[in-house]
């Protein structure tokens, strides 16, 4: 199941957010969006699944155009945002079991996807009480508990220590299988270790798409690509 945007664009007032994004992303692909803080990365994640509407150009999800109103497609899609907002004072079953009912999901998928992500020993502990590398894992949760075939993750690793980090990604990594998965990030070497593609945007411009060898053999590494595709014009 495929991601398309096309002449994706929001503007606030006299600010333009996002800016004619053009990009797919294909079934069994992880594909990393990155670009420096405030640059639309946010913005046109949620535009990609249907939380906010464009100001021009359209979203697709399997060839069908995604709106604000289209429940049956968004049900194809996990979605973590970048604050997770989860009820910290609900235990972890609790908040996964509340999670089901609203998708009417079959309490036993609950157990399946505490175990797959590692919650086994937190699950009846209150969230709040998680450390920020579990309450990530939790989000993720809840973003596959109706085993979508789209997962769309928001800084999943952001605020994580190096340990935290690793065991995220390595979740990640895990999910491939099967699905389309596009997470945006400022940190290179999250995208460098997991990723197939490379989306770079900038002052809500895409800068680059490339596949990971290309920006690998790019003269400097990613490193340098970044830098080139995000200084300051």
């Amino acid at each position: 199941m495929s991601i398309e945007a096309k002449n994706l664009s929001k503007q606030y007032g006299a600010q333009i957010a996002v800016n004619s994004l053009n990009f797919s992303a294909q079934l069994g692909e992880i594909v990393g969006f990155l670009g420096p803080n405030g640059a639309g990365k946010s913005t046109s994640l949620k535009m990609l699944v249907g939380l906010i509407q464009p100001s021009s150009g359209e979203a697709y999800i399997a060839g069908n155009r995604v709106n604000t109103d289209s429940i049956e497609l968004k049900k194809q899609i996990g979605y973590l945002a970048e604050d997770n907002p989860v009820y910290s004072e609900m235990y972890v079953k609790e908040f996964l079991s509340f999670i089901a009912s609203i998708h009417q999901i079959p309490q036993d998928r609950i157990q399946e996807v505490i175990q797959l992500t590692g919650l086994t020993l937190e699950q009846n502990k209150k969230i709040h009480t998680l450390s920020k590398g579990y309450q990530q894992r939790v989000g993720i949760a809840q973003a596959i508990l109706h085993n979508p075939s789209i997962l769309i993750l928001d800084e999943p690793t952001s605020g994580l220590d190096p340990n935290q980090m690793e065991e995220i990604r390595a979740l990640i990594l895990s999910l491939k299988p099967g699905r389309t998965i596009l997470f945006s990030s400022h940190i290179l070497s999250e995208v460098e270790a997991i990723c197939d593609r490379l989306l770079i945007i900038n002052h809500g411009v895409l800068q680059a798409d490339c596949s990971m060898e290309e920006a690998k053999a790019f003269p400097g590494g990613i490193s340098q690509l970044f830098q080139e595709k995000t200084k300051s014009k």
